[in-house]
């Protein structure tokens, strides 16, 4: 394979730096001493992180978001991956078209996906409850999981699974014990993936939480509206080093790399 040359490799390098450009910016932004944004900061200070976790609006944002991404992404994974497995070994009479389904809301834009569950969940009269929060989560999140699984399963040589059934292993033991080491790193990829759009999401959260209720999400987009605020910067600075970490053990825990490299 031909490598890339030295104008490829600086077009790649200026990409990574314009992109990773705002993470400095919004770290000095958050240690700034002023209370509006300012770059360069006139000061150092962590005065802002502090107000954010006795904050009882932030923290309680902070708790929902958790929840919402965790229980999302559980429940996307007890059901994306078996479709995903049933779709790989084409068991599925009309797989082309579940295939096609699951994968919707990856090319619908957000705001329809919330109008659309709004208009439905206020129709049946469920609106407001944490439950269909969940459920709204998990139609965004569980396409990033089957995609991945169906990706790592792809790659894998199907061939380990009948030589772990000619030895005695049944279906769901073969699956346990060997399928399923196998797409862990693609797995790991994908809940990493479905938790930040999670965390992220404001078209369909915004539509369905009921009245006091705020998801981290939307309480960064409704201060944002009301004015610049350097606990939104902070809270940022936040998201950005525990997106780092979860990236880091991730990479420890499943080496997920040889996945999205």
């Amino acid at each position: 394979m031909q490598k890339p040359g030295a104008f490829v490799k600086l077009s790649a390098l200026a990409t990574i730096v314009f992109l990773q450009l705002p993470v400095p910016i919004v770290v000095l932004a958050a240690l700034n001493t002023t209370s509006y944004l300012k770059i360069p900061p006139d000061g150092l200070t962590l005065e802002w992180f502090s107000q954010i976790l006795i904050d009882p609006q932030y923290l309680s944002a902070i708790q929902l978001s958790v929840i919402l991404a965790m229980g999302s992404t559980i429940m996307s994974l007890l059901m994306g991956v078996p479709a995903a497995y049933a779709l790989y070994k084409g068991r599925l009479p009309v797989s082309g078209a579940i295939s096609s389904f699951l994968m919707g809301p990856l090319i619908f834009p957000a705001i329809v996906i919330g109008v659309a569950q709004l208009q439905y969940f206020a129709l049946v009269g469920l609106r407001g409850s944490l439950l269909v929060l969940l459920v709204s989560h998990v139609v965004i999140t569980v396409p990033f999981i089957v995609r991945s699984a169906l990706t790592s399963l792809s790659g894998m040589d199907p061939m380990v699974e009948d030589a772990a059934r000619a030895l005695g292993a049944t279906p769901f033991e073969t699956f346990r014990l060997v399928t399923l080491p196998m797409i862990k790193p693609g797995l790991v990829a994908g809940c990493i993936f479905s938790i930040v759009v999670s965390l992220d999401n404001v078209p369909v959260t915004i539509f369905l939480l009921k009245p006091g209720d705020m998801t981290l999400s939307v309480l960064i987009f409704t201060s944002v509206e009301q004015g610049v605020d350097p606990r939104v910067a902070a809270v940022s600075t936040l998201l950005i080093i525990v997106t780092g970490l979860l990236l880091l053990l991730a990479e420890k825990w499943s080496g997920f790399h040889r996945f999205v490299g």
